[in-house]
């Protein structure tokens, strides 16, 4: 990705793509017709941990945004990792969590020092959610997370946007 490119998506509240830019779309490999109306994980890679996308819909729910670093698959296997900024969307004019209706998304290049830090934590978390199996895979994984987190005196927000 360039430096000032943008990737933006929005979801209904089930996850299902409403819109996708251009650049998602070229980056994805897919067809807008192809991405309309799926799960927005069509582009989830299967080296993410778990532990990343419990968080980040955990946080969503309760309303508030979440940052994090995601790779991401397109349609021919290759890959591409974005820093993303993703906000709950309300109906009318409130923003209590039950009003949300959908997700907005936008990513970025992600800074190629922070990427390495961040590969090496995700890893970890790959193998912990491996060892520990399919039904406790998640909160080992958020382990490795949070030992990680926890280690610098900062919530996970603070850790993400200071790495």
């Amino acid at each position: 990705m360039a430096a000032d490119e943008f990737i933006v998506s929005k979801t209904d509240a089930a996850g299902r793509l409403t819109y996708c830019n251009r650049i998602f779309i070229d980056y994805a490999g897919y067809t807008e017709g192809e991405l309309l109306g799926q799960q927005h994980n069509i582009v989830r890679h299967p080296d993410m941990p778990r532990a990343v996308f419990n968080l980040l819909w955990s946080t969503l729910k309760s309303g508030n945004e979440f940052f994090g670093y995601v790779k991401n698959i397109t349609k021919d296997g290759s890959y591409y990792w974005v820093f993303a900024n993703v906000t709950p969307s309300y109906s009318g004019s409130g923003s209590d969590v039950k009003d949300i209706n959908g997700y907005f998304s936008v990513r970025r290049k992600p800074d190629a020092e922070k990427l390495r830090i961040v590969s090496a934590l995700y890893n970890d978390m790959l193998l912990a959610e491996k060892a520990a199996g399919t039904s406790a895979a998640i909160a080992a994984g958020t382990k490795v997370l949070m030992d990680a987190v926890n280690k610098t005196g900062k919530d996970y927000r603070e850790f993400i946007l200071s790495i």
